[in-house]
């Protein structure tokens, strides 16, 4: 099963020693005997260490439905961190209900309601108009929530730890009322299925020395695949660059696709979750990385008791011998998905993004060299290294090199996880792989890559779809997010969405990004746009905010000033 990994344990200064004398109480709030008492005996002979916070808030949000002061004092106390350590982490994150001394508790049952992008487009503001007028507020409480990452299904509820996909009231209902508020895996390619059809014998060739550290590396630098998280660099280099660092190395895999529109990672991790562990066994192997760190995110935690299970079977039939695995639980924070803010989520605190140099193929986990993956991108390496690199490079078109797992929805008739060519145009996605347009739905312009990767008209619907093709327009591809606009969507709206989302999202670190995202909505919900200022701010956003976040949550607004004027000026 998954380790909780050790640390060493932060000391403090006993309140008796140093300047002055000791005081004759203790500093700050008290926990209760009864706080103190629940607290451990959640968390057991669980290790105290402190990159294990976020994990033990979990035990405790699960456990109460929220996290009160007398809780977070508990949890200071036994695990000897200071109050104020704990309360900020406890409140950074979204899915951590915080109760402050005289606040009343949520409401016993939750109903998060999605209203990014593709769930706007399929209803989710009548759904949760309609829903704030049938509930008691004292019983159930309805909340907006970003993209969970079920783009294809939408709108998407989640009721509890479930999800209901294509909801609709009388749905969510009928969840209610049978109590159906847990996650369900559905079938999946389980251990003894995956190895009896070739699984983890490459795996065991690594780890027994019949192939060479050197040749998966070359395998895969010749396969031409890529980072597919969003930022696409090399893999083999990547892997190249990291092992050249001085050990003990780390390694850390994204599996916190936030991204609204993203959801090619949870398709696989649900349905053949080993052959990504598989890759990610593989590239620990060749870097020799001591540890692998899995940081799943909170809106899939069906994938979550999949990956416990199944990470106990492996090591249980000992296919794990050269590292640890420790599967980590997102708590609903999109700028997670940032590999450096991922890292300091990792241990335990804000995930807040790093100042660059050092990368964290240098300084990363616990500053150790990390090699950081996408979910999707260990999911090919056992593929490439077994059929060849030719396999996997061979296909593609205009000019793209491979295959990509695009992730369509919107207006189409067939959204859905879709394993085309690199380089396939949006026309030729939409036609051969989507079904065509929804009936009566006219294709007007589509999101390349997400809600940082722009907006581009249909006329431009001929680029191709892969890295490095659609920056001059002012666009580019990431993690290969799709969704698809028509006549009967406004770009403003559209754009105004996305900018709420990143104003949400922004994780306040940096006056550009914190700032400039809540001004931008701000003069966006006005009825006509500013454009001169409005382009002001999001230029100040690219040039000075630290991560991408802020660098790109301007992208679709300049998209309508540049292709869709009328909608701007309407």
């Amino acid at each position: 099963m998954a380790h909780d990994a050790p640390t060493e344990p932060i000391k403090f200064r006993h309140p008796g020693k140093g300047r002055g004398k000791a005081r004759p109480t203790p500093k700050g709030r008290q926990a209760s005997q009864n706080a103190l008492d629940e607290v451990a005996s959640l968390l057991g002979d669980r290790p105290r260490d402190r990159d294990l916070l976020i994990e033990h808030l979990h035990l405790i949000q699960d456990k109460h439905g929220h996290l009160s002061a007398d809780h977070i004092a508990a949890l200071s106390e036994i695990m000897n961190l200071p109050q104020a350590a704990v309360y900020e982490t406890a409140t950074f994150y979204a899915h951590f209900d915080i109760v402050r001394e005289g606040e009343t508790p949520p409401a016993p049952l939750t109903i998060r309601v999605c209203d990014s992008l593709s769930c706007m487009l399929a209803g989710a503001e009548e759904l949760i108009g309609m829903l704030g007028g049938r509930h008691d507020e004292a019983n159930v409480r309805i909340v907006r929530a970003p993209c969970m990452g079920r783009c294809e299904v939408a709108p998407v509820v989640e009721i509890g730890h479930n999800h209901v996909t294509r909801a609709t009231t009388a749905t969510i209902e009928t969840a209610i009322e049978k109590g159906d508020t847990h996650a369900h895996a559905g079938p999946y390619v389980g251990l003894g299925e995956y190895r009896e059809a070739g699984g983890y014998t490459l795996l065991q060739a690594c780890i027994g020395d019949a192939r060479t550290r050197d040749d998966i590396i070359a395998t895969l630098s010749d396969s031409g695949l890529r980072g597919l998280g969003g930022a696409g660099f090399p893999t083999g280099r990547k892997w190249s660059l990291v092992r050249a660092e001085a050990g003990p190395r780390l390694m850390a895999v994204n599996a916190d696709e936030g991204e609204p529109g993203t959801f090619k990672d949870r398709f696989y991790l649900e349905t053949d979750p080993h052959r990504f562990l598989e890759g990610m066994l593989v590239g620990a192997w060749v870097v020799e990385a001591e540890a692998v760190y899995l940081y799943l995110r909170d809106e899939y935690p069906h994938i979550r008791e999949i990956l416990l299970k199944e990470i106990a079977a492996l090591e249980g039939a000992g296919l794990s011998p050269h590292t640890k695995i420790y599967l980590r639980r997102g708590a609903g924070a999109y700028i997670c998905g940032e590999e450096s803010a991922m890292i300091e989520s990792i241990e335990g605190k804000r995930g807040l993004p790093r100042h660059r140099p050092p990368y964290v193929a240098q300084v990363g986990i616990f500053g150790r060299p990390t090699l950081v993956n996408n979910v999707e991108t260990l999911y090919w390496v056992r593929d490439i290294v077994e059929r060849g690199p030719e396999w996997f490079s061979s296909e593609g078109r205009n000019g793209g090199k491979g295959m990509r797992s695009y992730s369509v929805s919107g207006r189409v008739k067939e959204p859905g996880v879709k394993f085309a060519p690199a380089g396939i145009t949006v026309k030729e996605l939409i036609d051969e792989f989507c079904g065509g347009m929804e009936d009566g739905q006219a294709f007007k312009g589509y999101l390349p890559g997400g809600a940082s990767g722009g907006i581009l008209p249909a006329t431009m619907g001929d680029l191709p779809l892969e890295f490095g093709k659609l920056e001059e327009h002012g666009s580019f591809v990431g993690s290969h997010a799709v969704v698809i606009l028509s006549d009967k969507d406004d770009m403003k709206a559209v754009a105004l969405n996305l900018m709420r989302f990143f104003e949400d999202e922004s994780c306040g670190q940096c006056t550009p990004c914190r700032v400039g995202t809540e001004k931008s909505v701000k003069l966006m919900e006005l009825p006509k746009w500013d454009e001169g200022l409005i382009t002001e701010l999001g230029r100040c956003m690219a040039d000075a905010s630290i991560c991408g976040l802020g660098q790109a949550a301007a992208n679709p607004v300049f998209s309508v000033f540049k292709y869709f004027r009328e909608d701007a000026e309407a």
